[in-house]
Order: C-alpha cells, then sequence, then structure tokens
C-alpha cells in the first residue's frame, strides 16, 4: 500500500472517530420522544461511549506497539461500523448503553494507532499530521449536520446505520488493499528499520509532552468552550445579540480549523522548538490581552488565541514519532491523550465553578496565561532545530 493510500485510511479514521463521537447528541432530539425520555436522560444513556474512550485508549496504545497497526485500523472500521448498526437495530436504554459503550471502545482505537502510523511518516510528518488534524475537524463539524438530515429523513436509526455502515465498507477495502496484497505489517519491529532513535532524548522529550497534555490540554480544553460566554458579556456592550455571538463563535472555530496546516510545514522544516515557543508566547501575550479585551478586539484576539491552540495540535505527535523509539510510541501518545482527556473532563465543571466564585475572564485569562508561561518553559528542553 502506497503512503498517500495508507494517510486516506487513517485521515478517514480521524474522521470517521470526532464524528462517532458526536452523533448521539443530535440523535437524542429524535430519540427522546420516540422512547418517552427526557433528552437529558438519553443523554445519560450515552455516559458509556465517552466513559469507554476514555479508559480505551491506554489498551489500544498497548495493543498499537505489539500488534499490526495497520489491522488494528481495520478492526477500528469494522467495530464501529458494528456498533454503529447495532445501535440502529435497539429498541431500549439498555440497548443503546452497550451500543454505545462498543462505539466508544472502537473508537479509542484510533488516536494512538492511528497518529502512530503518521508519524512514521519520516521527514513529512508533519504534513500529515497537520492534514490528518483538519480531518478530524471536518468530523467534528460534520456529525450534527449529517445526522440532523439522517434522523428527520429516515428515523433516528438512519443517523447511526449509515455511518456504521459506511465505515464497515472501509475496514472491507483496508483489508482488501493491505491485507490480501500482503503489504509489509506496520509494528513496532518493522518501523525500527526506518532509523535510529537518540535515547538520550526520549524522558526529556516526553516529560515535555506530558506538560503539555495537562496544563495546554486545560488551555485547550477551557478555550474551545468559553467562547460563548466570553462573547456573550464582551461583545454586549456594542449592543450585539445572541445570534451575531452565535456566528461569531462559529468563525472562530472555522478559521482556526485550518491553522494546523502551515505548523506542520514548519515542523518538518524547522523542528518543534522554535514553533512551539512562538505559539506558547502568542498564547501568553493572547490571554493577557484577552483579560481585558471588549468589543471588536475581543472578537478579533479570541480568533487569534483558538487559531494558535487549534495550530499547536499536532506539534507533540510529531515529537512523539521524531524522537521515540517506535517500540513505545502509541503507549506514548495514548498517554498523552489519556492525560488531556483527564484534565478535559474537568474544564466545564472548572469555568462554571469560577464564574460561581465569581472568578471571571479577567482572572481566567490571567491564570492560563501562566500555564502557557509553564509550557514555554518546558519546551526550552525540547532538541534544538538540527
Amino acid at each position: 500500500m502506497s503512503r498517500i493510500e495508507l494517510s486516506l485510511f487513517v485521515n478517514a479514521a480521524h474522521f470517521l472517530t470526532h464524528y462517532a463521537l458526536l452523533i448521539l447528541p443530535t440523535a437524542a432530539l429524535a430519540i427522546a420522544p420516540a422512547w418517552g425520555m427526557s433528552f437529558a436522560d438519553v443523554m445519560l444513556t450515552g455516559s458509556p461511549l465517552y466513559a469507554a474512550f476514555a479508559l480505551g485508549t491506554l489498551p489500544a496504545g498497548w495493543l498499537g506497539d505489539r500488534l499490526d497497526r495497520l489491522a488494528l485500523i481495520a478492526v477500528f472500521y469494522l467495530g464501529i461500523g458494528a456498533a454503529g448498526v447495532g445501535i440502529s437495530l435497539t429498541d431500549g436504554p439498555t440497548g443503546l448503553a452497550i451500543g454505545l459503550g462498543a462505539l466508544g471502545l472502537f473508537a479509542a482505537i484510533y488516536h494512538p494507532v492511528g497518529l502512530a502510523l503518521l508519524a512514521e511518516g519520516g521527514t513529512r510528518a508533519g504534513r500529515a499530521l497537520a492534514v490528518n488534524g483538519v480531518f478530524g475537524n471536518l468530523g467534528l463539524a460534520g456529525a450534527a449536520a449529517a445526522t440532523g438530515v439522517l434522523a428527520q429523513a429516515w428515523g433516528w436509526q438512519a443517523a447511526f446505520a449509515v455511518p456504521g455502515g459506511a465505515s464497515l465498507l472501509l475496514g472491507g477495502l483496508l483489508l482488501a488493499r493491505a491485507g490480501l496484497r500482503g503489504d509489509r505489517r506496520h509494528t513496532a519491529r518493522t518501523v525500527a528499520a526506518q532509523g535510529p532513535v537518540d535515547r538520550s532524548q526520549e524522558k526529556s522529550v516526553f516529560a515535555v509532552v506530558c506538560v503539555s497534555a495537562l496544563l495546554g490540554g486545560l488551555i485547550f480544553n477551557l478555550v474551545t468552550i468559553a467562547p460563548p460566554k466570553f462573547l456573550d458579556e464582551r461583545l454586549a456592550r456594542d449592543g450585539t445579540d445572541l445570534a451575531w455571538i452565535g456566528l461569531s463563535t462559529g468563525l472562530v472555530f472555522a478559521v482556526a480549523a485550518v491553522a494546523q496546516l502551515p505548523v506542520g510545514e514548519l515542523l518538518d522544516r524547522i523542528g518543534a522548538r522554535p514553533v512551539l515557543s512562538a505559539l506558547l508566547a502568542a498564547q501568553a501575550v493572547l490571554f493577557l490581552a484577552l483579560s481585558q479585551a471588549t468589543g471588536w478586539a475581543a472578537l478579533a484576539l479570541a480568533l487569534l488565541a483558538v487559531t494558535c491552540l487549534f495550530a499547536e495540535i499536532p506539534i507533540t505527535t510529531w515529537l512523539l514519532g521524531r524522537h521515540l523509539a517506535p517500540a513505545i510510541r502509541s503507549r506514548a501518545i495514548s498517554v498523552e491523550y489519556t492525560l488531556s482527556l483527564g484534565v478535559g473532563s474537568v474544564a466545564a465543571p472548572l469555568l462554571a465553578l469560577l464564574h460561581g466564585a465569581g472568578i471571571g475572564f479577567s482572572m481566567q485569562f490571567v491564570g492560563l496565561a501562566l500555564c502557557a508561561g509553564v509550557v514555554l518553559v518546558a519546551a526550552r528542553r525540547l532538541p534544538a532545530p538540527a
């Protein structure tokens, strides 16, 4: 299988991962009246989806360092497909909860395995990871719209059955292209032949990635859920209505979604330390400015800050792919995502707690600037550009 063909399968898997995780919030609007339940009760039934996704990441990383990674992507496709079709056949909350748990478990395969595959790309890994990130963003953006159309046209079952069927087809196609053609196995042992890894840098790079996953994950999740409330407070002073606030928030994320592309090119050209340092320094300055910004300045600065956050996404995976041994790469990525997912889960309650305590955005953004500064200090321990 060619590198381009492999990238297409992995990118489609990233799209499907985020798409699958966001089917339920829209489908629940149709499930609730059909089953005589409240929207909140349906969403509560979906708790196994997100729990399995978080808990399955570490074992998926362990498997990714021991088994054929491309075969695991095929398992991902077939598992997502079977779970989606199975959910469409359920007729009650118990079956829905079981099906969603399976969906989350198979979705957990993607990040530690798929990103490790892309990180094997050598001198062009940065571009590959950046393009892959855009596919994930498209999955986030497309899930709600496509689910709404499918549920309205053919019922909520179609919202799970159609992407499930597509995933089964992709899984079968991947097996046909990779398994039946006898392509080389994408295992950690095989990848090791691509070049030596500087063992002395592994611990330092992994420590920086863990710091970034914890503090950077907190920054990312707080900033990505804050814009509606922040723009409501700061743009309202100019008489802006809530409809425009919604459009403004959408604009911020739409523009920021493609920020990873130039960063991917820069990673391949000059390395991670200067790119990450520049983005973190920019974040710290922007957060300090946002703490006092109002009106149109608040919108412009929020756009720049979120763009910097999205631009940072491929850097840590690029670092793990470049500086860690292939034998531990999937596990390292799974640890990174477990830390990020764990700290991300407290972002929404923390935001509510801070506002409830009277600690508004003026102080919150100062705190985020300090967090960015700590990650910036850690990033200075990264290997210097060659």
